[in-house]
Parts: structure tokens; sequence; C-alpha cells
């Protein structure tokens, strides 16, 4: 492997590591932050799994020369998609931030209490109940082994 292959690995995972914790915050400009980590952490994912720069794929003589030198276009193409789609998500993502600063005053998510209700409803529903013993029958004890 040579140096700049495991140091591209090393600030991928570390784009992708440092994405997604801080995804898992309850303020929602540092998950935005995290998801702008996480489309950089793609990009250069995809890029450095196209390979090492070589000659454009156009070619414009007459000649064929070895197809090994042309570059793959597909990851530079899905790239450029991702930088587009990060982008339009990332606006989104700013204008819930900025609508929900707006209306509460602070960007933290808040626990949904009609969803926390009916959560420990249906975990209330699963949990069937111990029968319960009835009086005129003894319990088993260590001598009715």
């Amino acid at each position: 492997m040579k140096t700049l292959d495991l140091t591209m690995a090393l600030v991928v995972g570390g784009l992708f590591s440092t994405g997604v914790y801080l995804l898992l915050q309850r303020s929602l400009m540092r998950a935005l932050l995290g998801f702008i980590l996480l489309g950089h952490g793609a990009n250069l994912l995809l890029l450095v799994v196209g390979g090492p720069p070589a000659a454009p794929p156009i070619v414009t003589g007459g000649e064929s020369p070895d197809p090994r030198v042309y570059a793959d276009p597909l990851p530079q193409a899905m790239a450029l998609t991702a930088i587009v789609i990060t982008f339009g998500v990332t606006t989104f993502l700013l204008a819930l931030a900025y609508r929900s600063w707006l209306l509460s005053g602070h960007d933290e998510t808040q626990d949904d209490v009609e969803d926390r209700r009916i959560g420990t409803a249906a975990e209330r529903a699963d949990v069937e109940p111990a029968p319960a013993a009835r009086p005129d029958t003894p319990e088993r004890g260590e001598g009715d082994r």
C-alpha cells in the first residue's frame, strides 16, 4: 500500500467517523455538519476508488492506444452527482434548522411526547402478565422434586 493510499484511507475514515458522530447529536447544526462531512467522505471515497489519474477518456487521434491509460469517467460522474445531491440536501436541512430556530429559539431536537407514550403502551402490550397462582394449590417447593 502506498503512502498516499494510506493517507486517503485515514482521511476518508476520519471524515466518516466524525460525520456519524455529529449526526448522532441533538443539535441540528451539528447534524448538518455531520451530513456535510459524510458527503465529503463519500466524494473522496469515490475518487480514491477510481484509481490514479490518467489520460482523458476522449481519444482525438486515429490510433487506439492501450486502454489501461484511459481515465475511468464513472467515479468522476458519481462524485459530481453526489456533490449536487449533497448541496441540495444541505440547503434543505439548513432551512429546517433555521425554521426550528425561529419557532423554538434553539436548534436542539426534543423528544416527541406522543411517540414516547405510544412506545411505552406498545411495550406494555407486548409483555404478557404472569398467571396468578391459585391459593388452593400448593406451590412447588424443594420437597416436590
